[in-house]
């Protein structure tokens, strides 16, 4: 039997022609070794630092570690699946998320998994979770203020669209409060509003997704959630995919977002755990030497556009719990050296009734009056000296010496300034009336009030100048200014109300 030549050939050039192409070639590897939510893969020489891949069983992670002879790899579950000698296929793109409108109102997890019960979340784009943040010449100095709601906020520790204020204190003394009052506060501002918590019980995030949704602010605002029981690495990604949410509504749709991140301090345990488990060499307090850019390059994302760009803004307040009042430690310093100022929560304010408990001698804006209004700023120009010298004097006066009646006169003056910054959770002041009660404590007219009637007075004025002169707050909410005009105005409905205001038998 004779063999054609030329007939082995056809036949062997047909089959090449139906093979795979090169491009369809995937590069697959194998794990070596698995533990603690880690894998050691084998064979993937050309796998990039951030990938996404995808392990036999459906599995996913994210190369962190490339090393010479292995990469190491973070599991973003439990890794049951997962064992020595599975194959790990490279995906060829960096991690993502999905990004849009579909998101608004629902609680997911930072792979963008609903986690509220709801069908899964519509989207036609997504984007990496790690981006390069924008340069100086995209960038615009924060000018345009957030108003969070929160009078000794507003009026003392401003914040700006596009800024980076930290929110600092011990547990349990009002951080997360403060963040969800900003949140339920821009709910009517055409702010977008997302919520990271990291690290939370599940009943904590499931008590702020009800509160939220009370307050009519939920339809707003994303939730991404990683509790507790999370594996380190979905801790470690979750403000890094709200970060990228947040980017696709201020670089695409130019609009204005306020992102919280809940807490930080979390974040960096998250991230110590990894780097331990990668044996990543530890430094200080054991986390790893590039802790300090884990948060510089997300909260670097937060900008105010150019108006070139479309003037777009990302405004980020995260969150960092200190222990026992400690702010020099390792995490809060480098947060705070991060930021455009920080509003310090103290215990001692907090447990005394004073809330928010917010520190006005600790607590600063750098962005300062540059981010108020034209009427805050005239309304609140030396509140911040008033309540500085009432501390010192109140020091003083412990000391049980005789004062002088101008000396009595400033500490009284101090004290119904305190209790006028005094604000319940969940209601919010308009930024005209807090104008307004701000001038009256400062102009002298709760002299004459009684410490235990000077939360119903401020109350009770809001209502009057509702009712007898709400052209008053229109005029102050529309040219946000505070004109000699407005000023007599309001004096003589100040004067109206004080002789109308009944005191309350103590």
């Amino acid at each position: 039997m004779s063999i054609n030549v030329g007939e082995i050939s056809r036949l062997l050039l047909e089959r090449l022609d139906q093979s795979v192409s090169v491009r369809d070639l995937a590069e697959v590897g194998t794990v070596i070794q698995i533990g603690d939510g880690i894998a050691r893969v084998y064979g993937l020489e050309n796998c990039m630092s951030g990938e996404l891949l995808e392990f036999e069983g459906g599995d996913m992670g994210m190369a962190l570690n490339l090393e010479e002879d292995n990469v190491g790899c973070v599991l973003f579950s439990s890794g049951s699946n997962v064992k020595a000698g599975s194959q790990v296929r490279r995906t060829g793109r960096t991690t993502q998320v999905p990004v849009g409108d579909g998101l608004l109102g629902r609680v997911v997890n930072p792979l963008c998994q609903p986690l509220d019960d709801g069908p899964d979340i519509p989207y036609t784009k997504t984007r990496p979770v790690e981006t390069i943040a924008s340069g100086v010449t995209a960038r615009q100095p924060v000018k345009v203020p957030l108003q969070t709601g929160i009078m000794s906020i507003d009026a003392m520790i401003p914040i700006g669209r596009g800024q980076r204020q930290l929110i600092i204190g011990d547990r349990q003394t009002g951080k997360t409060a403060i963040a969800i009052d900003t949140i339920i506060n821009q709910r009517d501002k055409g702010v977008i509003c997302i919520y990271v918590a990291i690290g939370q019980k599940a009943s904590v995030i499931s008590s702020i997704v009800n509160t939220l949704e009370r307050h009519e602010a939920l339809q707003n605002t994303i939730v991404v959630a990683s509790t507790s029981s999370d594996p380190a690495p979905l801790q470690f990604l979750a403000p890094y995919a709200a970060c990228a949410m947040a980017e696709e509504f201020m670089y695409e749709g130019h609009k204005d977002v306020l992102i919280v991140y809940d807490d930080l301090s979390k974040h960096a345990v998250a991230y110590r755990t990894m780097s331990l488990l990668l044996t990543r060499p530890p430094g200080r307090e054991a986390y790893p030497g590039d802790v300090f850019y884990l948060h510089s390059r997300l909260l670097e994302r937060a900008a105010k556009l150019s108006d070139d760009l479309g003037g777009g803004s990302i405004t980020a307040l995260p969150i960092i719990e200190t222990l026992a009042g400690d702010i020099s430690a390792y995490i809060p310093t480098n947060v705070i050296s991060i930021t455009d100022g920080q509003i310090f929560l103290e215990s001692e304010l907090f447990f005394s009734g004073f809330r928010p408990a917010v520190n006005v001698g600790l607590s600063v804006s750098r962005v300062g009056g540059a981010a108020q209004t034209k009427a805050m700023k005239k309304a609140a120009s030396s509140l911040r000296i008033e309540l500085a010298q009432y501390r010192e004097l109140q020091v003083f006066s412990q000391l049980g010496s005789d004062l002088d009646a101008s000396t009595q006169d400033r500490l009284t003056q101090g004290a119904r300034l305190m209790d006028t910054l005094k604000q319940a959770q969940y209601t919010p002041y308009a930024m005209e009336e807090q104008v307004i009660v701000l001038f009256g404590a400062k102009s002298g007219y709760l002299k004459d009030i009684k410490f235990y009637d000077v939360q119903r007075f401020n109350a009770g004025l809001l209502e009057y100048v509702r009712e007898k002169a709400p052209n008053l707050l229109t005029e102050i909410r529309d040219t946000k200014d505070f004109t000699d005009q407005t000023e007599q105005a309001l004096r003589a409905v100040l004067d109206a109300y004080t002789s109308y205001f009944k005191p309350s038998n103590p």
